[in-house]
């Protein structure tokens, strides 16, 4: 029980999240109205895979240091379900555009499949679906930890220039970046109200958790299943 309490803690977040996000009062803003509660899923999603990547990359460098197998695995199925977690945000992010930009604003779907947010977070995920592909394209245990291991750094060192950087040096219809008139402030997180942060928060602590939780799972069974190779 001890070594569960934040499994249950994230379960409890969770449900949180969900009753909450969609039942609480949430501020009424230009062009986001109702659609603003999918902060609670979209943004906080995000912040749960940048925080699964930062973990695979911490443990992709450790393997580079001691070459134990352990970290390589604990490295591959973090990227796993931080690049799930990616595709679960975009997803969000996507349907969001939808019934913002194109919807309240009259953008056409061209130019959103433009948009350079979407551009770049594209760009991320199918960057970190090579790494499992160069994985799969090892037999050799060794040097498919090896490759990986190098590639997974080199990937981590890109999300950042292609989600957050390169996106807000260019004209933009997100909210915050330059050139966005919208006037639409989801991810200011100065006009994010009392209302807002007491769900938001717990969000991104619980889909963080529940992406942890998923990952130790995956980790567990590869462990059990690669015992004998782990221990050699």
């Amino acid at each position: 029980m001890k070594k569960a309490w934040w499994k249950i803690l994230a379960l409890l977040l969770l449900v949180y999240t969900v009753v909450g996000g969609f039942l609480m009062d949430v501020p009424r803003l230009p062009i986001l109205n109702e659609t603003i509660r999918n902060l609670y899923f979209h943004v906080c999603m995000w912040f749960g895979m940048m925080i699964l990547f930062i973990i695979s990359f911490i443990y992709s460098v450790k393997y580079l240091r001691g070459f134990n197998l352990r970290n390589d695995i604990y490295a591959h199925h973090f990227a796993a379900v931080g690049t799930f977690f990616g595709i679960l945000g975009y997803v969000t992010g996507t349907i969001w555009a939808n019934y913002t930009w194109i919807t309240d604003q009259s953008q056409s779907l061209g130019s959103v499949l433009k948009e350079p947010k979407l551009i770049g977070a594209a760009i991320a995920i199918l960057i970190y679906g090579a790494y499992f592909v160069l994985r799969g394209s090892f037999t050799d245990m060794d040097k498919k930890a090896r490759v990986s291991a190098v590639y997974n750094i080199f990937a981590f060192a890109l999300l950042f220039p292609s989600i957050w950087i390169i996106p807000r040096m260019v004209g933009s219809l997100h909210p915050g970046a330059p050139g966005s008139d919208s006037g639409n402030p989801a991810l200011n997180f100065k006009d994010i109200d009392s209302r807002l942060r007491m769900v938001f928060y717990p969000a991104v602590i619980g889909w963080t958790l529940l992406g942890v939780w998923i990952a130790t799972l995956k980790i567990r069974i590869q462990l059990i299943r690669d015992k004998n190779l782990i221990n050699e």
